[in-house]
């Protein structure tokens, strides 16, 4: 065994990170860090173990353990009414939303046929006022047939 893979050996029994005790073998100069090595990893507490809850644990056949489980089975059974009530509820909005999107999704298309229609109609009428509009000669402007007199 090399030198180096001694020191990562020992820096992983010992509790400092393997990369640091290779980084101080090579001779490079760095803070040093302290990582834990530990196999289970993570910042989670183990669980108690089943001794202990057992010694805490109530006889089965108690009037409290059998009140504690009522109110427990109790507890589960208007969770899952509630959780299904808000599915159906849910259920029932989405249909209300899509009965509101045909809704005017057809309103939609009306208006937009009653608007092609509209421009059809207004572009009919400007042809034809363009149409009928004569230009006027610039002498009917100077001479006006009401004031031939004066």
């Amino acid at each position: 065994m090399s030198k180096t893979s001694q020191q990562s050996s020992a820096a992983g029994t010992n509790g400092i990170s393997v990369i640091h005790a290779q980084a101080h073998a090579s001779g490079l100069q760095q803070v040093p860090q302290v990582v834990p090595v530990s196999p289970g990893g993570g910042g989670k507490a183990a669980p108690p173990s089943k001794q202990s809850k057992k010694s805490s644990s109530m006889d089965r056949n108690s009037d409290e353990y059998r009140q504690r489980r009522e109110r427990n089975n109790m507890a589960v059974k208007k969770s899952r009414l509630k959780s299904k009530q808000k599915a159906q509820d849910t259920l029932q909005r989405v249909n209300q939303l899509k009965e509101e999107n045909e809704r005017l999704e057809a309103k939609i298309k009306l208006l937009t046929k009653e608007l092609s229609v509209l421009k059809d109609l207004f572009l009919e009428h400007a042809h034809n006022l363009a149409d009928n509009v004569q230009p006027m000669s610039t002498e009917s402007t100077t001479t006006n047939p009401d004031n031939t007199g004066q």
